[in-house]
């Protein structure tokens, strides 16, 4: 028996006649809009364009069917994963999200907790109003990564990554698909930025290398400070060798993220990259992409069997976990679920949530015939489901 056996969670509210917390993403959902100002909810909810990228995301799931095994003899189930040497409990990790300030005042170290509490890692984000330093003093030892928006300030990236590496974060996730913010009409619609007004901004004002180019720091003057950050994003002159010098910053574990083709793949690879986050940024980057799941077969069958690749994207409940595992992924990010939970409850919703999702996933796995969500492969699902 497993501490997040399915069977156990779900009869707990059986048995006290009611649900503590929403059970389900549109609960979850529909609790955080009422939580939460317009313009806050709208920036977390929405995506670029005619959000259609959004919609592909959840289609793809909806498309590919899971083809149960009967008696399959599996009385104990393991829903543990390790990637690139970090253990978790769960299949699936907390994925970075920026600004969550504005979904409660706990911001990340809320979710953080949550994540500590049930063994499962959390990605700090770069644009997050919580710092390094208070993220990893909430979390102890519990397992954590940090997302590196790759801005077109070098020294403060570097800087970031030493501060990573100082409090016990044990990878960095680069961010490649945001070199500029996409047009994203909710938020246009509010006029809704809120990294003018300081928040999102917490790992860049509390940088000494950030503070040392200001001629007066976030205390005194927060919109020259917000504005200097938010300088330092676009970034399009990139290119592929430039991971060159960021994997020369660190000893870490390296990911980028954002990854939706093979030859991509196979570029990062090259480039001495240990792992990849196949997504496309839950659609709020470019309106119209490949759903994340349908990329993840051809960077799977691109980079072979053995290369760590994870996924995000429209994920949100425990067939959408186990169907993206079984297509090649060895473990998923969950993103905006999680900050809705944040958002009704700070960390304890962030816990609960967690909990039910894995309880979902051990009832999945128990019901598809399944012993562990690392031996999933691609016959659990119906072939007719695989795009040609």
């Amino acid at each position: 028996m497993n501490a997040f056996e399915g069977s156990l969670v779900q009869n707990a509210i059986y048995i006290a006649g009611q649900a503590e917390w929403p059970v389900g993403p549109e609960d979850w959902e529909a609790a955080a809009e009422t939580a939460m100002d317009p313009g806050a909810f709208g920036y977390i909810a929405g995506g670029a364009g005619g959000e259609s990228t959004m919609r592909a995301n959840l289609e793809a799931f909806e498309r590919h069917r899971l083809r149960p095994r009967m008696l399959a003899g599996n009385l104990a189930r393991d829903l543990t994963v390790d990637v690139l040497g970090t253990p978790s409990a769960a299949p699936f990790l907390l994925a970075p999200v920026g600004v969550l300030s504005i979904a409660h005042e706990q911001a990340e170290v809320g979710a953080a907790r949550g994540a500590a509490a049930t063994g499962v890692p959390f990605v700090l984000s770069s644009a997050a109003t919580s710092t390094i330093e208070a993220v990893a003093e909430a979390m102890g030892n519990a397992p954590r990564w940090f997302q590196l928006y790759w801005i077109n300030d070098r020294e403060v990236a570097a800087s970031f990554v030493r501060r990573a590496e100082a409090n016990g974060f044990s990878a960095i996730v680069v961010t490649l698909d945001t070199p500029i913010l996409a047009w994203r009409p909710r938020d246009l619609r509010n006029a809704y930025l809120p990294f003018i007004r300081g928040e999102g901004c917490g790992q860049f004002f509390s940088d000494p290398v950030f503070r040392a180019k200001l001629e007066k720091t976030p205390e005194e003057d927060v919109l020259t400070a917000a504005a200097t950050m938010l300088m330092t994003f676009p970034n399009l002159g990139l290119t592929w060798d430039d991971l060159l010098w960021l994997r020369e910053q660190t000893a870490l574990p390296l990911l980028v993220k954002g990854v939706l083709r093979g030859d991509d793949a196979e570029r990062a690879r090259e480039r001495g990259v240990d792992g990849i986050v196949v997504s496309n940024h839950g659609g709020r980057q470019v309106d119209g992409a490949v759903a994340s799941l349908d990329a993840l077969l051809e960077v799977r069958d691109a980079v072979g069997p053995d290369y760590p690749l994870i996924v995000d994207g429209g994920i949100r409940r425990g067939a959408d976990v186990i169907k993206a595992l079984a297509l090649g992924a060895d473990a998923v990010m969950i993103g905006r679920l999680y900050a809705y939970a944040l958002a009704v409850g700070g960390a304890a919703g962030v816990e609960a949530l967690i909990r039910q999702l894995l309880a979902e996933v051990d009832l999945t796995l128990a019901l598809c015939g399944a012993n562990s969500v690392r031996d999933l492969s691609r016959d659990l699902l119906n072939d007719q489901s695989t795009p040609r």
